[in-house]
């Protein structure tokens, strides 16, 4: 077994592929023609969204769409970075809501969290050394 992708249903994919890129500096990898799928360029496990739409062909709308107005769920995405500063500055700038500044942690690690235009949780952290 392999951990492969993580799938985000979103309302625009295009627009979602766009502010990861402006916001974290992923590149797409891959949009499908109808818009309703696409990828980013994150290393070794993709980070993929679907539309709305698909996700009801999926799963027969049996899940709850992330929505900015409500609490999010409990799940996170992970950003590794040398420098969280400067990454959650950006990530700002390109539109990411504030959760929570920069701060380290008992064990040395610097972690800030934000939420993504569509609503899902994002943590930019350092490198663990240990």
């Amino acid at each position: 077994m392999k951990f492969g992708y993580t799938i985000i249903y979103v309302s625009s994919v295009e627009e979602t592929l766009k502010f990861y890129e402006e916001a974290f500096g992923f590149s797409v990898k891959f949009l499908h023609e109808s818009k309703a799928y696409g990828e980013l360029e994150t290393g070794e496990t993709t980070l993929a969204f679907a539309s709305h739409e698909m996700g009801d062909i999926n799963l027969g709308g049996q899940y709850l769409k992330v929505n900015i107005t409500d609490k999010p769920f409990g799940i996170e995405l992970a950003f590794v970075t040398e420098d969280v500063h400067a990454a959650f500055k950006k990530a700002i700038g390109a539109g990411a809501i504030f959760l929570k500044e920069p701060t380290e942690k008992p064990w040395g690690q610097v972690v800030a969290y934000v939420r993504a235009k569509d609503g899902s949780i994002i943590e930019l952290c350092s490198p663990i050394n240990g």
